[in-house]
């Protein structure tokens, strides 16, 4: 049964890949790489034990990741076993295209541009990691709980990664989080939508499990088992007992942020607007500002 997460590089990046498996190894996480222990005997057997043993997979991509044929061929096995994929952006100014680009479209990145930058940035980057990691994957993966070390002073213990029920989505500016209500919504032409409303603390009903359509994700809340959309006719939010059209959304990686909280946009597939908030409501935005931008917790 798969065990362990995969990292996938090339090999300009290795020293920073190493430094990230040696958090990821010490915050209890079963990780793979090929120069600590992975490559033993054919290179290409080990390789592909690497895939097949794998619950995950992370690509650091860069421009050379996508040029470089053993990437190509790693990345390609793994998406043929269906291993999840969690990408690694390592490049500025640059996005995945050709064969790299076809793979990962659709998937969260992990946004580790700055990374290198200094230690703070580097540990957002890992917190980042290791959520979006057990997010997709946790189920499959078995998390040893860091060692207990005694010192001198009191420390801040390290917490043991679990898996979260679903996504919460809290606002970068008012600070609320997308909440199922439960209340039936007022509808010329439907009873079987609920009212989606904005809370300052972040409950069971504000978890969204995350379901892949074609070309989109449906965000089912885990309490309620209900789908969140949205009504461009009266610029509301809602819930649907079943998902068409209207709970079509993508969410992406907000590229203007820079304070390596998990920063997202969400937009609705079918108009094409950003999910915002606006004096304290819910309302769709056609082009992109700061009122758009949510973070993942």
């Amino acid at each position: 049964m798969p065990s362990h997460i995969m990292l996938s590089y090339q090999w300009d990046d290795q020293a920073l890949v190493k430094k990230v498996y040696n958090r990821l190894k010490d915050d209890g996480l079963p990780v793979w790489m090929d120069i600590e222990g992975g490559i033993t005997g054919n290179i290409n057997d080990a390789m592909a034990a690497g895939v097949e043993d794998a619950a995950v997979i992370c690509p650091f991509m860069t421009p050379e990741y996508q040029a470089s044929r053993s990437c190509k061929k790693e990345l390609n096995y793994a998406e043929s076993r269906e291993v999840i994929i969690v990408p690694v952006m390592l490049a500025e100014n640059w996005e995945a295209s050709e064969w790299l680009g076809l793979i990962t479209a659709g998937l969260l990145w992990v946004d580790f541009r700055n990374a290198e930058r200094d230690e703070e940035n580097f540990e957002m980057c890992v917190k980042s990691l290791e959520e979006e990691i057990m997010f997709n994957a946790g189920h499959l993966l078995t998390v040893d709980e860091p060692p207990r070390e005694e010192v001198d002073q009191a420390e801040t213990p390290k917490i043991c990664l679990k898996k979260k029920p679903g996504r919460s989505f809290r606002h970068a500016l008012s600070q609320l989080y997308i909440h199922e209500s439960d209340e039936q919504l007022i509808h010329p032409t439907t009873d079987s939508r609920n009212s989606v409303e904005l809370s300052d603390t972040r409950g069971d009903q504000c978890y969204w499990e995350e379901i892949k359509g074609s070309g989109c994700k449906y965000y089912r809340n885990v309490v309620t088992n209900r789908f969140l959309g949205f009504d461009s006719n009266r610029n509301q939010i809602h819930s649907e007992a079943s998902p068409s059209v209207s709970e079509e959304w993508l969410l992406l990686v907000d590229q203007t942020d820079q304070s390596h909280k998990r920063a997202v946009v969400i937009k609705n597939k079918r108009t094409g607007k950003f999910l915002a908030v606006q004096n304290g409501r819910f309302t769709g935005l056609t082009s992109y500002n700061g009122d758009c931008k949510w973070f993942l917790e």
